[in-house]
C-alpha cells in the first residue's frame, strides 16, 4: 500500500476578476483607521450596576439581552427578557477594574456567545441570514484541505491506523513538526522533545490551563488573558483560577503588549495571549513579545495561542518564543480550514512536555491517532514552502518512512498540487480580505484593516451596543455580522466581518450593508 497513489488534480481558483479589480482600487478610502482600542463604557457599567446578583453571569446575560429586547421594541422576540430589563433599576456605582476582575464577566461573554450561536442566529433568527458574514472560518468547501493532506486521510484509514498510540502523538509527526518549527523561529532549535500533538487549540488551551493551573494557590495573583480574545478560551482559564482581562491597544496593525507587562506580579501563574488578535488581524511585535518574557517570572507559564498567524507577512519569529516558560499552541483549524478535524500541536520545554504526559496519559490518552500522517506530511510540506523547496528530491524523499512504499514521483506530484493550492488559497483569501476592506471603508463604517487573519474589524455609526447593531442589521439586510461584545470588546459596535466567502456572496451582503448604512444615516 503505497502513500499518494490517488492524489487528485489542486481545486481551481475561487477569488473573481471583480474582486481582484476592488482589491487594487485606492488603497486608503475615508474610511480606514489604524488604531483600535477597547474600555469598559457605559453601557457594560449600567448592567452590572442593575444586577441583583453582579456575580451571577446568566443574569448579567439576561439584562444585556433584555436591554437590546426592549430597545428594539415591535421587533423583540423575547419580551419576557424585555420586561426584566425594565423592572430593573441602578443599585450600586460599578468601575471599570471590577468588570475587568470578575469572574462573572468571562462567564456572562462566554454565556452571550452561546445565545448568540446557539439560540439566535442558528436558532429563531436562521431563516433570516441570507448571507453570514460571522463563522471566523474559512469557507471549507471552497478553500478546504489540499487534496494531498486528503490523501493521507484516506491512507491511514486503509492502513486502520486508529489504535492507541504515544499520549504526546507519534515521533515521526512530532520530529515534522519540531522541523517545521525550526525554520519558523530562528535561534531555537526544537526536537520531538519539545512537542506534544493536541485535538486542536481550544481543547489545547483547555489542557494546559488545567495541568498549569491545577496547584496554583487561590491567593495567587489572578492569570492575565490579554483581550480581545476568544470567549472559550478565556472561560477555560477562568474555570481554574482567578482572571484578570486586560485590554491591549494596537496601532498600525501592531498590538501593544505593555498594559500586560504593567499587570505582571511575581506570582502571576499564567498569561494567555493571542499573537494575532481576534478580530482585529493585529499582531504582536516581537521585540514586545521578548520584553514581556523577561518581565515574567520564571514560574509565569505563559501561553501562546498563534492559530492566527496567518495570511500576512510576519516578521522573523524571535529566540525569545523558545523560553523554557512560553507555550506555543497552533492547530489545524484557521491556517488550513478543518476546525473539524480537531488537529493541532503546542510546543513547550521538554521537562514541561514529560510532565504533560503523565497528565494526558491520565485524562485522554491521547491526539487521534487517525490524524498523525495528515499531521506529519502537512508539517514536512509547510516547512518546504516556507524555505523555497519547488521540488522535492532524495533528501526530502528520506524525510519518509520506507512503510509509506514513497518514490520521488509520487512525492514530487503531491508535493506540487500542495504547493499549487497553498499558493491559489493565500492569494485567493488575502484578495477577498483587501477587497472587502476597500468595499466596507467606503461606507459610512469605520474600518480597521487586519495585518493577519480572515477576520476585518468594523465600527458601524449609530450604534453603541454590537449585538443591538447585530440583531438591527440582520433584520433589515439579511446579513449576519459578529457583535464585538462576544470577544470582549466592551465598548461601541465593534463588529467582526469575516471575508472568507466566495465573492459571489460576499460582494451582495457588503452592497447590502452599504446601503442600509446610508439609509440610516439619513433618516437620524
Amino acid at each position: 500500500m503505497t502513500l499518494f497513489d490517488s492524489v487528485l488534480a489542486p481545486y481551481p481558483s475561487h477569488a473573481s476578476q471583480d474582486a481582484i479589480e476592488t482589491a487594487a482600487r485606492a488603497p486608503r478610502p475615508g474610511g480606514i483607521h489604524d488604531a483600535f482600542a477597547t474600555r469598559v463604557d457605559e453601557r457594560v457599567l449600567d448592567v452590572f450596576a442593575r444586577a441583583r446578583e453582579p456575580d451571577n453571569p446568566l443574569e448579567l446575560r439576561d439584562l444585556w439581552l433584555g436591554r437590546v429586547e426592549h430597545e428594539l421594541g415591535g421587533t423583540a422576540r423575547h419580551p419576557a427578557l424585555a420586561e426584566r430589563w425594565r423592572d430593573s433599576r441602578r443599585l450600586r456605582p460599578v468601575q471599570p477594574d471590577e468588570v475587568l476582575s470578575s469572574r462573572a464577566t468571562v462567564r456572562f461573554v462566554k454565556e452571550l456567545f452561546n445565545w448568540y450561536f446557539r439560540d439566535d442566529l442558528y436558532g429563531d433568527l436562521r431563516y433570516s441570514a441570507r448571507h453570514i458574514l460571522s463563522s471566523g472560518a474559512v469557507d471549507e468547501e471552497r478553500w478546504g484541505l489540499p487534496q494531498s493532506l486528503k490523501e493521507c486521510i484516506r491512507y491511514a484509514l486503509d492502513r486502520d491506523w486508529y489504535g492507541y498510540s504515544d499520549s504526546r502523538g507519534r515521533y515521526p509527526a512530532r520530529e515534522a513538526i519540531a522541523a517545521y518549527e525550526n525554520a519558523r523561529v530562528g535561534g531555537v532549535r526544537y526536537g520531538p522533545e519539545h512537542v506534544a500533538m493536541t485535538m486542536g487549540g481550544t481543547f489545547a488551551v483547555s489542557t494546559l490551563a488545567d495541568f498549569v493551573l491545577h496547584g496554583a494557590s487561590p491567593s495567587a495573583s489572578p492569570a492575565l488573558c490579554a483581550i480581545p480574545n476568544y470567549p472559550p478560551l478565556v472561560e477555560t482559564v477562568a474555570r481554574r483560577h482567578g482572571v484578570r482581562l486586560v485590554p491591549l491597544p494596537s496601532e498600525n496593525g501592531r498590538t501593544s503588549l505593555e498594559p500586560l507587562i504593567a499587570a505582571l506580579t511575581p506570582d502571576t501563574p499564567l498569561v494567555l495571549l493571542q499573537t494575532v488578535g481576534n478580530p482585529t488581524g493585529a499582531a504582536v511585535t516581537e521585540e514586545g513579545l521578548a520584553r514581556l518574557i523577561r518581565a515574567a517570572s520564571p514560574s509565569t507559564v505563559i501561553v501562546l495561542d498563534e492559530c492566527h498567524e496567518w495570511l500576512g507577512a510576519y516578521e522573523e519569529r524571535s529566540a525569545a518564543r523558545g523560553a523554557s516558560n512560553v507555550v506555543r499552541v497552533s492547530s489545524l483549524s484557521k491556517t488550513w480550514s478543518a476546525p473539524g478535524l480537531k488537529a493541532g500541536w503546542f510546543l513547550a520545554d521538554p521537562a514541561f512536555i514529560a510532565e504533560y504526559y503523565e497528565y494526558a496519559s491520565s485524562s485522554f490518552g491521547g491526539p487521534p491517532s487517525f490524524f498523525y500522517t495528515v499531521v506529519e506530511v502537512l508539517a514536512r510540506m509547510e516547512r518546504w514552502f516556507i524555505t523555497g523547496v519547488e521540488d522535492p528530491g532524495p533528501a526530502e524523499l528520506k524525510e519518509f518512512e520506507a512503510s509509506y512504499g514513497l518514490d520521488l514521483d509520487r512525492l514530487a506530484h503531491a508535493y506540487r498540487g500542495y504547493r499549487t493550492e497553498r499558493l491559489q488559497r493565500t492569494g485567493d483569501l488575502t484578495t477577498l480580505r483587501d477587497a472587502a476592506t476597500v468595499r466596507l471603508a467606503e461606507t459610512s463604517a469605520r474600518v480597521l484593516p487586519p495585518r493577519f487573519s480572515i477576520n476585518t474589524t468594523v465600527e458601524f455609526p449609530g450604534w453603541d451596543d454590537s449585538y443591538r447593531c447585530f440583531r438591527d442589521i440582520l433584520r433589515e439586510t439579511g446579513v449576519s455580522v459578529f457583535p464585538g461584545i462576544l470577544t470582549f470588546c466592551f465598548s461601541g459596535a465593534v463588529m467582526r466581518v469575516t471575508t472568507s466567502r466566495p465573492w459571489e456572496e460576499l460582494s451582495p451582503a457588503i452592497d447590502r450593508l452599504g446601503s442600509y448604512l446610508t439609509a440610516a444615516t439619513a433618516s437620524r
